[in-house]
C-alpha cells in the first residue's frame, strides 16, 4: 500500500492500528483523531458492467439517484459491489478498501463534501489501516471527477 502512495506522489504514511479496527469511518475518525467527515468512504459500484470509485465524507451517505446519472446509467442498473466483486475489481477487503493501488484504471467519482476539508484520512487496504493526504492531492492522484451525489444532511 505504501508503495502505491509513493508512486502517485501522495507522502502521507500508512497508520497501522494493532490495537483496533478502522473498519467504519466512526472507528477510523476515533482511532486517529479527526473529524467523521475527514474519513475518505471508498465505495465501490458497478454501473452496468463498469467498476466505479465513490470517494465521500464518512458523515454523508452516497444517494444513487444522484450517482446513476453522472455515470450515465438508470439507477436500477447502478449496484454496490458484492464482497467478491470488490475484493476482484480493488484487490482489497470491504471495510479496508483505499482509493489507490487499484489493479486497473476505474471511474472515480468524488463527492463535494469533501471539499470542506484540507486533509483527510482514506483506508489503506485492511480494517485497521489508514492514511491521510491532502483533499487536491488525492483527488488529483485518482483522476477523480468532483460531483454532489451525497443526501443533504439531516
Amino acid at each position: 500500500m505504501q508503495q502505491a502512495l509513493d508512486a502517485l506522489g501522495l507522502p502521507g504514511r500508512v497508520r497501522v492500528f494493532d490495537d483496533g479496527s478502522t473498519h467504519t469511518a466512526q472507528e477510523a475518525a476515533d482511532a486517529v483523531g479527526c473529524a467523521l467527515g475527514q474519513i475518505v468512504k471508498t465505495l465501490f459500484f458497478m454501473a452496468e458492467s463498469r467498476p466505479t470509485m465513490v470517494l465521500a465524507a464518512g458523515d454523508r451517505q452516497v444517494d444513487t439517484a444522484l450517482l446513476a446519472p453522472i455515470l450515465g446509467v438508470g439507477r436500477k442498473k447502478l449496484k454496490m459491489g458484492t464482497p467478491a466483486e470488490v475484493m476482484e475489481y480493488t484487490g482489497y477487503p470491504v471495510g479496508g478498501v483505499a482509493p489507490v493501488g487499484w489493479p486497473k484504471p476505474v471511474d472515480v467519482v468524488v463527492d463535494d463534501s469533501l471539499k470542506r476539508f484540507d486533509e483527510v484520512w482514506a483506508a489503506a487496504g485492511a480494517p485497521n489501516a489508514v492514511f491521510p493526504a491532502r483533499t487536491e492531492d488525492l483527488v488529483r492522484a485518482v483522476n477523480g471527477q468532483w460531483a454532489a451525489v451525497v443526501r443533504s444532511p439531516g
